[in-house]
């Protein structure tokens, strides 16, 4: 079978959507499909031109029994079997915390993309929940599959110096950051943010910027505790690398982040601040516990079966 796969996504980010991206192309093979570079004029020639005209008209071209967009981002119409990927709909549930083009962009193309596509798949099932509830997608439609992590993020290895929280996200609206901030301050810890720079006049105090896996590894490994109590997600990878570290979590109650927890992290109401400095003093309490629920919960997640579920959705609609 000869999947293609759109790894445009590669050249805007290295966050949750690239490490996504390379997991697939590490584990199966595929055509790869892509056009432009990172600057914004070529983002918007993407969602304008790339996705609704010329990537199924290359597809086809191809003669590619599936193609697989693993963004929301993807033809209306293809007469290739598609299968789509949506990591989550926060442009949709929280369209106050994005940039013009992108709420415009998304309220028009999203709900056309996903009728367009034969399958679609989540990383969770709280996202499915959102596909199904907002976009009307028939259930049996759509696939739950839970992302993973591998290497760097691991218990042992080197850790960061220091007694500090950690906080991890782009400098973007829902990531809650600057609660987090008034929240390290009202226990008295020192904080450090890594994360690309982002949107929405977002800047905090403590911000390191982007690191290497291996850097970010070593900082969950030394932190008292890792603070991600995000307004909305569609899973929450932070939570997961961190639990894969052995560090001790604080997240949000209520969401997708909770659903990857699973009863392995202090939950929190991520719109209090008190609530969020409580989080964060009782993880530092109960480290060891959480510490060994977290490394429990995170042998639950694989990319291998990632992989091989993934690619039963294309056996099922090709």
């Amino acid at each position: 079978m000869r999947v293609g796969i759109d790894v445009s996504p590669l050249v805007q980010t290295r966050a949750g959507t690239a490490r996504y991206l390379r997991a697939l192309l590490a584990r199966n093979e595929y055509e790869r499909l892509s056009w432009g570079g990172p600057s914004r004029p070529a983002t918007v020639a993407r969602d304008a031109w790339w996705y609704p005209r010329a990537l199924p008209r290359e597809a086809a071209k191809r003669n590619l029994d599936v193609l697989h967009c693993p963004t929301f981002r993807g033809p209306f119409s293809t007469t290739v079997p598609l299968v789509v990927t949506v990591l989550d709909l926060a442009v949709l549930r929280h369209p106050g915390m994005f940039n013009q083009w992108s709420r415009r962009y998304s309220r028009f193309a999203v709900p056309r993309v996903v009728r367009a596509a034969n399958g679609v798949i989540t990383i969770s099932e709280f996202t499915k929940r959102e596909v199904v509830d907002l976009l009307g997608a028939p259930p049996e439609k759509v696939h739950a599959i839970p992302i993973a992590v591998e290497a760097p993020f691991a218990p042992d290895g080197p850790r960061a110096e220091g007694d500090y929280v950690l906080a991890v996200g782009t400098l973007e609206p829902r990531k809650n950051l600057t609660r987090v901030v008034e929240a390290a301050k009202r226990v008295g810890a020192e904080l450090r943010v890594v994360g690309a720079e982002g949107w929405g006049g977002v800047a905090v105090e403590g911000w390191v910027g982007r690191v290497s896996d291996e850097d970010l590894a070593a900082l969950y490994r030394g932190a008292r505790a890792v603070a991600y109590p995000s307004l909305y997600e569609g899973f929450g990878l932070p939570v997961l690398e961190a639990m894969a570290c052995g560090a001790p979590v604080v997240t949000s109650q209520g969401g997708a982040t909770e659903e990857v927890a699973d009863g392995a992290a202090v939950l929190v109401d991520p719109l209090d601040v008190a609530s969020i400095a409580a989080g964060l003093e009782e993880a530092s309490s109960r480290g060891d516990e959480l510490r060994a629920r977290g490394l429990e919960r995170a042998q639950a997640f694989s990319w291998d079966r990632v992989a091989r579920e993934t690619w039963a959705v294309y056996e099922s609609v090709a």
